[in-house]
């Protein structure tokens, strides 16, 4: 009889602290979701990073040479299998490289140009748009090519 009326009373007993402590807010910051988010986050870009650095697909030439150190983007001219010329992404005609480059070039002629060439592309095409670039007055021109297997 003593229990029946010390589990009764609202505040007493352990039915009714169980209950109030159910419906109390909880503190604590729940971390899960966002971690989940964040590995996906990484994920993506671990995918997409590799396929955002190259604009114009090309079959690179192997070479033992180190690569260059720069702390500034060059701007790249690129030739594909078939010939044609792209300044960084777009293509262009061979006749409006040089004046797009000098419009381009924030460091005037010192500025870093590299070559890129496709390995089937012809020989003369590469050539031509090299001594355009040298006729033109650009002095820091450089060829792009992988690293030897």
């Amino acid at each position: 009889m003593g229990m029946a009326s010390f589990s009764g009373g609202p505040g007493g007993g352990r039915r009714g602290s169980r209950r109030r402590s159910r419906f109390q807010p909880m503190s604590e910051i729940n971390v899960t979701p966002f971690v989940d988010v964040m590995l996906v986050l990484l994920i993506i870009f671990m995918v997409s990073a590799p396929l955002l650095t190259v604009g114009v697909p090309l079959d690179l030439p192997e070479t033992k040479a180190s690569p260059l150190d720069g702390a500034v983007d060059p701007l790249t001219v690129s030739i594909d299998a078939e010939g044609a010329v792209f300044l960084q992404e777009e293509p262009i005609e061979i006749e409006q490289l040089i004046a797009r480059l000098e419009a381009i070039a924030g460091a005037g002629y010192e500025e870093r140009i590299l070559v890129r060439g496709d390995t089937t592309a012809n020989y003369g095409a590469i050539m031509r748009v090299m001594g355009r670039l040298s006729q033109a007055g650009f002095t820091r021109i450089g060829l792009v090519t992988t690293e030897e297997q």
